[in-house]
């Protein structure tokens, strides 16, 4: 083994290691720490880890489920001092240096990496957690899924006048999935259901900035929200929502929207047994870390993801999240060795969204943007190569091929 701190000496053994979280955080970590030769014990609530900017595509039937996810075991085989429990986080006993897992488990560590991700903030909107659907889990992308089959169905039997989508938020969720649900429309339930007529469906984007895609460049911005237009996406920008119905998504201004559909692309909180843990939490119920991204109490602690809140704020986007991991694994092996831990630096790669068949916005941090075509494929070949699996690869890779150039039938309908 390749540690041999003061810890190793005492036991004989490397460090053990509880990762709480298989997500791009969790098992970036889990990767710098099995190279050093440490014990990696994978905890998560499902046997698999999720590619979440592809779950849009699950929802609209563009790929199946398991073209994103791909074994947790699978995963840890790779590696001989990796083991995998599928369990959720029950209860944090930091003093203890335990962990006590849903299942009755209890796991003892040395080093504890939380990464177990966020979960959907509903802002306190009167009806937003019982009539929206939102989008951040394997789970959530097939219920979007039937329910859409199912009042495009009703449509089509007569038994429901329309199928009205409306998508809460402007952000790069909420561009993406209202773009995918605009091609759809415009190229696939023509096909599928040929008794819907066009004036019975629709998809409106709301958001509360007068632009879409906020932390882009307002040329992009512009771009984004003209190829949603040209796709019939409604936009109503510099809209507040002030509750959700079973049937409608009513502004703050009393317009009322009717929608068939609702989905919640606005917002993140930790997940709430953080809460029930005692940790120190920040805006959006974020863990508060230090610089080195561990607890200031507890140095052996490092949390990575959406969850952390370093003191320079990071978007919660997968990049951070790959970054942090890596360097919670790093720090450990430096602290196990004895050696000195250093601060987190983040190296930003550049923000892109798509939109759509051929359309798409870069921006890269050296202030260089580009979309189109060229930021289309961009964004494609970016996400493959980090899809684990080459079956995963492949499959997703010919499916969005497929979807937008191949016959104008769907090879995937959402009656799947």
């Amino acid at each position: 083994m390749m540690m041999d701190g003061k810890r190793q000496e005492r036991t004989g053994r490397p460090p053990h290691v509880v990762v709480v979280g298989g997500g791009f955080g969790g098992l970036s970590a889990t990767r710098e720490l099995a190279r050093a030769g440490a014990r990696v014990t994978i905890v998560d609530q499902h046997p698999y880890t999720t590619f979440q900017p592809l779950l849009y595509q699950v929802a609209t039937a563009a790929m199946a489920a398991g073209d994103v996810t791909y074994p947790l075991r699978a995963f840890a085989a790779r590696y001989p001092t990796v083991r995998v429990h599928a369990a959720g986080l029950g209860k944090l006993l930091l003093d203890q240096k335990q962990v006590e897992l849903t299942d009755g488990a209890v796991l003892d560590y040395d080093y504890l990496v939380l990464g177990t991700g966020v979960s959907t903030n509903w802002l306190s909107i009167e009806g937003a957690e019982k009539n929206a659907l939102p989008l951040y889990s394997v789970r959530d992308a097939k219920t979007l899924r039937s329910r859409l089959q199912t009042c495009l169905e009703e449509t089509a039997l007569g038994k429901r006048p329309t199928t009205h989508v409306v998508v809460v938020g402007g952000g790069a969720t909420g561009v993406e999935i209202a773009g995918s649900m605009a091609e759809l429309r415009m190229r696939t339930i023509p096909l599928t259901y040929p008794e819907i007529k066009p004036e019975q469906t629709s998809i409106t984007l709301v958001e509360r900035f007068d632009y879409v895609l906020a932390p882009y460049k307002p040329h992009l911005r512009d771009a984004a929200a003209r190829d949603l237009r040209e796709r019939e996406v409604r936009l109503r920008l510099g809209a507040t929502v002030a509750s959700v119905e079973p049937d409608a998504v009513v502004l703050s201004d009393g317009t009322r929207l009717h929608s068939d559909v609702t989905v919640w692309a606005l917002g993140v909180t930790a997940p709430k047994e953080i809460a029930d843990c005692g940790l120190p939490q920040g805006k959006g119920g974020r863990v508060v870390v230090t610089e080195r991204l561990n607890l200031s109490e507890h140095p052996e602690v490092f949390v990575v993801g959406d969850l952390a809140l370093p003191p320079e704020p990071l978007p919660q986007l997968a990049q951070p999240a790959i970054q942090m991991g890596k360097h919670a694994g790093r720090q450990i092996v430096a602290a196990a060795t004895g050696r000195p831990t250093v601060p987190f630096h983040y190296r930003d790669p550049g923000i892109m969204a798509i939109v759509g068949r051929c359309a798409a916005v870069v921006q890269l941090p050296n202030g260089f943007t580009f979309r189109g075509l060229p930021a289309w494929l961009a964004w494609i070949f970016l996400h493959v190569a980090y899809l684990l699996g080459g079956r995963n690869r492949t499959s997703v890779l010919v499916n969005f091929f497929w979807r937008y150039f191949g016959p104008r039938r769907s090879r995937a309908s959402v009656a799947e």
